[in-house]
């Protein structure tokens, strides 16, 4: 559960506090509100590690990963308050007098959360990703989910090491959350990666959460403990507020191997809470938990029991189904689930697991690669490689989604039927596609003719270039005539090369196999 606010006001609580002015406020808001406390700037050094006899290298040890997972809940306002949830806002500009706990407001001063009786229990995710020595191969496990709760979110410390002080930001508080709970089921960076991913997917078709990780949207805790088999667990780390599903990996990989260095040398790991550095790959230390930790939960009057049923049949009498919340009616509604797209997309259109996982992955990718399919008549085998390979190259360079690209579906469509047709080669497709890419007013078409990139075809021209290559190169054409056939590749590059890739690669190996038999 993310800590109040509260928590970093009273501490140091006998150094000075001082409060911005209030410029103006409303009903609803309280505008630029700042409050600034100094702090010290030294930062207390980390206990030393206690020395115990030290353990053989050799010693089997195993990780174990669990998640606490923060989703930001879709909605226009605050759980209990009229503010509005915007991103990137001016800094206290979207704040109540609830929010803020003013007096008079039935101050909550505390985090309302659904801990002690949440939502949903003993759940379970399903997720998949690709391993094996090629990592073409779909590895499917689950994970369980402890419980499911309603949360708020809590204000924002920024800290100022260089004046001391530290600023609070309550834009966030009181926003809608749900905590997803799930248990220490998973072993690496990349399961549990992939987890989150999947989860992330799902809220999204859902409507449930936008899902920006980058935005704060769905934020990750991980914790990583180490043990040997047959062993209770040891004793675990929490790496806080995680925003990007490659840094969850690389920080839970970061962790397990950190805590392996420690005890395989007679160490001892320390129950702490720490963060990721992004950019130097590592974790470091926030604080230490060494002693029990209170977070004071308190029942909450303001958050009444949600009573769910299974379908009308289990409605007590008098209770009318339109003011029911029915799990069978809500099962009946659910979009097509990540999975669910998954199996379609392989069965549909035939391509491998990898690229399905790609499709889906990347926002906006799957319906791009739909909308392609059906206005070109190339086997969707081929539109995914130029798809999920060239285009989302160009997506990812320039920080852009699948339905935010510069080259629309039916441009690459266009693309590639001239590919089909034997206009232009695969090569010389993806030049066309870089240079629609910098110049989204010009057609394929109009690319080719400009860069003179069309196949060239005329037999006579190729037999000529052919036999020069094979003249010049006597020790290849031998190797290819004792039975090296690997060689004419070779050739073949040659060939292009001459024609700038230009050549009908058909065409062009026909010529060169009857050159060199």
């Amino acid at each position: 559960m993310a800590a109040s606010s509260g928590v970093l006001l009273l501490s140091n609580i006998n150094k000075p506090m001082s409060f911005y002015p209030i410029t103006s406020f409303n009903k609803y808001t309280l505008h630029s509100l700042c409050v600034v406390r100094l702090i010290g700037t030294c930062v207390p050094r980390c206990k030393s590690q206690p020395q115990l006899k030290r353990k053989s290298a050799a010693q089997e040890l195993v990780s174990v990963v669990g998640l606490e997972i923060h989703a930001q809940i879709q909605s226009n306002t605050k759980l209990f308050s009229g503010s509005p949830v915007r991103f990137m806002s001016p800094p206290n500009s979207l704040v109540s007098f609830f929010d803020a706990s003013l007096p008079g407001t039935l101050p909550a001063g505390y985090q309302i959360t659904q801990q002690r009786r949440p939502i949903a229990v003993d759940g379970s995710l399903t997720y998949s990703h690709l391993g094996g020595k090629k990592r073409s191969q779909v590895v499917t496990k689950s994970v369980r989910i402890k419980q499911i709760q309603l949360e708020q979110d809590s204000g924002k410390s920024l800290h100022d090491d260089q004046r001391s002080q530290t600023l609070i930001d309550l834009n966030r508080a009181g926003v809608g959350l749900m905590e997803l709970v799930m248990e220490p089921d998973m072993s690496c960076g990349e399961e549990a990666a992939a987890a989150v991913r999947e989860l992330q997917l799902i809220l999204q078709a859902l409507g449930t959460c936008q899902g920006n990780m980058s935005e704060g949207q769905l934020r990750v805790d991980a914790n990583v403990s180490i043990h040997s088999p047959g062993e209770p667990l040891g004793t675990r780390t929490e790496v806080k507020n995680i925003n990007s599903a490659r840094f969850l990996a690389k920080a839970i990989d970061y962790e397990i191997q950190r805590q392996m260095g420690i005890l395989q040398s007679g160490g001892t790991v320390l129950n702490e809470t720490r963060a990721f550095d992004s950019k130097s790959g590592q974790t470091i230390p926030m604080r230490d938990k060494e002693g029990l930790q209170d977070y004071r939960f308190m029942p909450e009057p303001n958050l009444p029991p949600l009573t769910l049923y299974d379908d009308e049949a289990s409605l007590p009498s008098g209770v009318a189904p339109s003011q029911a919340v029915l799990v069978e009616r809500l099962r009946q509604c659910l979009p097509e689930l990540p999975s669910v797209q998954r199996d379609r997309l392989l069965h549909t259109y035939g391509i491998l697991p990898e690229h399905g996982f790609t499709l889906l992955n990347e926002d906006g990718l799957m319906d791009y690669f739909e909308a392609v399919v059906k206005q070109t008549s190339r086997a969707p085998r081929k539109v995914v490689g130029l798809v999920t390979n060239e285009l989302l190259s160009l997506l990812k360079q320039h920080d852009l989604s699948g339905s935010q690209s510069r080259v629309s579906p039916s441009a690459l469509a266009e693309l590639l039927q001239l590919q089909e047709t034997g206009l232009i080669s695969s090569n010389a497709a993806k030049q066309v596609l870089q240079e629609m890419w910098r110049c989204p007013e010009k057609t394929a078409q109009q690319v080719v003719q400009e860069l003179d990139l069309g196949l060239v075809n005329d037999t006579a021209q190729l037999h000529s270039i052919c036999q020069r290559v094979v003249d010049s190169h006597p020790e290849e054409v031998q190797l290819i005539r004792t039975g090296n056939k690997k060689v004419l590749n070779k050739l073949m590059g040659l060939v292009q090369r001459e024609t700038k890739g230009r050549a009908d690669p058909v065409l062009l190996r026909s010529i060169l196999e009857e050159k060199t038999s």
